[in-house]
């Protein structure tokens, strides 16, 4: 991980701290299939099945980045999948913080929560994971800090600007662009966007 580290910091896409030390702790090796581990420390996406991807770390660090997650904060995240960027998000809110994984896909729900799990962010009430349809958020535990999806939809459901909270941000991809909305106040938003990335379809709001 050091190499792959050093790398993102040297492009400047790792640069807060926070992120870097989250990066440090908080090995990709735990969060790939079996068969792949020889390959988690390169900069590239890799298949945890059912068409679903862990993310390119260039991706994931440039998202972070963007999010800017504070120690204490609470974090609805959409698409958990393997589970890697919750840990990261996890150790970085550790002290107050939590992390709700919301991942549509039970099993891979289960292999998420299962690698999660290694870094006692569940046994401390750190992450809670859940399986549903996130395109209407999680308005049982809102208003949160931050939110964040790992697949992309034509558009941010509107769900999600509801229950974030003023000053709040959410990162989500929508087509091929990555969005930065900051919540200026019930009804505004400043909108950042950043265009040239692939992602999964965010399922619900592609069938």
């Amino acid at each position: 991980m050091k190499y792959l580290i050093k790398e993102l910091m040297e492009e400047g896409i790792l640069k807060t701290p926070s992120i870097i030390e989250a990066f440090e702790k908080v090995d990709r090796k735990d969060f790939v299939p079996e068969e792949l581990k020889d390959r988690a420390h390169l900069n590239t996406p890799l298949p945890i099945g059912f068409g679903q991807t862990i993310s390119q770390p260039l991706t994931v660090a440039f998202m972070l980045e963007l999010l800017q997650p504070e120690k204490g904060n609470k974090i609805l995240e959409i698409g958990s999948g393997s589970g890697w960027q919750t840990a990261l998000l996890a150790h970085m809110v550790s002290g107050g913080g939590k992390v709700f994984a919301a991942e549509l896909i039970p099993e891979l729900m289960a292999f998420g929560r299962k690698n999660v799990a290694k870094y006692g962010f569940i046994k401390n009430k750190i992450v809670e994971f859940h399986s549903f349809n996130a395109t209407k958020g999680m308005p049982e535990e809102a208003p949160f800090d931050r939110i964040i999806s790992a697949a992309s939809g034509m558009d941010l459901p509107a769900a999600w600007k509801e229950q974030l909270k003023i000053g709040g941000r959410i990162v989500a991809p929508v087509k091929d662009a990555i969005h930065l909305l900051v919540k200026k106040s019930e009804t505004e938003f400043e909108e950042s966007i950043y265009p040239g990335f692939a992602f999964v379809p965010l399922i619900s709001l592609n069938e």
